[in-house]
């Protein structure tokens, strides 16, 4: 057994870093600071609120982004971050949230949620689901049109939108027009030493992949958990009536099987409203790659915008 895989080993890891997470989060500029993010994509201006939603697990801190068509109740998506379930990763998101805002005319709610080891699981799709219903439930205080929700995340955040709308299906709400999975780990019941990506190098390394899964479940067992690991052949539970999903894989990513085959079990559900493989791409591409990533965000706003509206996704870019 790799000493990674002992939880007290893997959570030091984890919090080391979010240490330097934190610092670098903190710089004046330079990358992965926060005001490197805001300064991307300049084309979408950052129009933003605070939120605080109540949840059994913790308050979850959100930043509200505004869409600038006026519309006095637009959609809303709720949007989950990367960064292995143990990472505040929020302001990495804010060039997705500022173009999904534009371009598909939502309120994006970019959630700040607990992540582990502090709150392992099953803390973390608990809490998603709290906000999830929690923006469906106070959207006309909010301005917001709960009726035509939907949610989505990249990395981890991808994952955690899978686990909220497995729990919406299982609860009978809230409603949820479209789940965006982005290069999501879908399976940690499987180790991460026996996942293969197509380079010799990817940029998630199986190291990285053990400290976060043991990191969020210290708990092997628990692994196979349908709110963990949905893509593992344990997982057989008939999904029909599960929100609509667009799934995006990466070609060199360490975790594209498995988002792979989630879309085959969804689309044989019907519930697969598309499937992509970003090529020549691999985990966290559009954090660096700014033409890929306008092209990957557009397909995600078409699918948004058609979610909530009505329109073919097919059709002419979102303006």
């Amino acid at each position: 057994m790799s000493l990674l895989a002992r939880p007290s080993v893997a959570a030091l890891g984890a919090k080391t870093m979010q240490r330097l997470t934190l610092l670098a989060s903190r710089r004046p500029s330079g990358p992965g600071s926060d005001a490197a993010s805001h300064a991307r994509l300049p084309e979408f201006p950052r129009r933003t609120g605070e939120l605080t939603v109540p949840t059994a697990v913790a308050p979850a801190r959100a930043t509200v982004y505004l869409p600038p068509s006026g519309d006095p109740s637009p959609p809303v998506h709720v949007n989950f971050h990367g960064g292995g379930y143990v990472m505040s990763l929020t302001e990495l998101d804010d060039p997705l949230c500022r173009f999904l805002a534009a371009e598909a005319g939502v309120a994006v709610v970019n959630v700040d949620y607990v992540v582990a080891p502090q709150h392992p699981f099953p803390a973390p799709p608990r809490q998603a689901y709290e906000v999830v219903r929690w923006v469906a439930e106070h959207a006309a205080e909010q301005g917001w049109d709960g009726s035509r929700l939907t949610v989505g995340g990249q990395s981890a955040g991808g994952g955690l939108a899978a686990a909220v709308a497995r729990q919406a299906l299982t609860a009978g709400g809230p409603s949820i027009a479209l789940q965006v999975l982005h290069y999501p780990p879908l399976d940690l019941a499987t180790n991460a030493a026996d996942k293969r990506a197509s380079i010799t190098r990817p940029m998630l390394r199986p190291w990285m992949a053990e400290v976060f899964d043991t990191s969020y479940v210290p708990d092997p067992k628990r692994r196979s958990d349908p709110l963990v690991s949905p893509a593992h052949p344990s997982d057989t539970a008939d999904l029909t009536g599960i929100a609509p999903a667009l799934v995006i894989t990466a070609e060199y990513d360490l975790l594209r099987a498995e988002g792979e085959r989630y879309a085959e079990r969804l689309r044989a559900a019907g519930a697969l409203a598309g499937y992509h493989e970003v090529a020549g791409a691999d985990h966290g591409y559009d954090g660096k790659d700014d033409a890929k990533a306008r092209e990957v965000y557009a397909l995600i706003a078409r699918q948004v915008r058609a979610a909530t509206r009505g329109e073919d996704p097919a059709g002419p870019p979102a303006r």
